[in-house]
């Protein structure tokens, strides 16, 4: 399972490819596999104040989740603060993590700041994409992203997440086509696609999607209109 090869996982993405709601689900789902293990989970979005993991603390601290949020977080100031909190993922090895990271290439130049942080544990970056969002809605537009992203961050991607879903609304032939979209740009970018997510009401038909790995979510975060 994806969400377990490493002690850190990091999840970064554009705008409304639902990395957030990744990132909570991924937590709760280490949770359900290693139920005895220090987990933490750090909101660093410090760019965008809406559909954040934080969004969620309730839930993932009744699960003892230890939740790191930033400094700022809750209130309407936007200050590019990290909370110090984090660092405990670095510093404490019986703990595995993930990092939500959010605010596009403004928000991945945090990976930027703590580069050797990262390089000297086992980490993994991965790309949540929704092709029914601007900008990677087609296999060009998701390579020029993760160009963007990557060069932000100053580290490689290790793989995409397809995300692709309008909410309530999405079906089984939208994660299709997103998969296939996906697929098409790891030809340009190299970059594999490791896993599928969708939301456990949607109905997926046998044969339908590749082999890759079905992540199946719970909505936790709620999007007002």
């Amino acid at each position: 399972m994806f969400y377990l090869d490493h002690r850190l996982t990091i999840i970064i993405g554009a705008y409304g490819s639902g990395k957030s709601e990744i990132a909570v689900n991924m937590s709760l789902a280490q949770r359900k596999a290693l139920p005895d293990k220090k987990l933490l989970i750090a909101d660093l979005d410090i760019v965008n104040p809406f559909y954040r993991s934080s969004d969620c603390a309730s839930a993932l601290e009744a699960e003892g989740i230890r939740l790191v949020t930033p400094m700022y977080a809750g209130s309407n100031v936007d200050a590019p603060v990290l909370p110090p909190d984090m660092y405990v993922i670095f510093d404490d090895e019986s703990y595995q993590g993930i990092f939500d990271i959010g605010g596009e290439d403004m928000g991945a130049l945090v990976l930027g700041s703590l580069k050797k942080r990262i390089e000297n544990t086992d980490a993994v970056i991965y790309m949540a994409v929704n092709t029914l969002r601007p900008f990677t809605s087609d296999p060009e537009q998701i390579a020029v992203m993760t160009n963007e992203l990557s060069a932000a961050a100053g580290f490689k991607i290790d793989g995409y997440l397809n995300n692709t879903n309008l909410l309530e609304e999405t079906t089984s032939d939208m994660l299709v086509e997103g998969e296939a979209k996906i697929l098409e740009a790891s030809k340009i970018t190299g970059i594999p696609l490791v896993a599928n997510c969708v939301m456990e009401d949607v109905v997926i038909p046998d044969g339908v999607l590749t082999d890759r790995e079905l992540f199946r979510m719970n909505r936790k975060i709620r999007y007002a209109y």
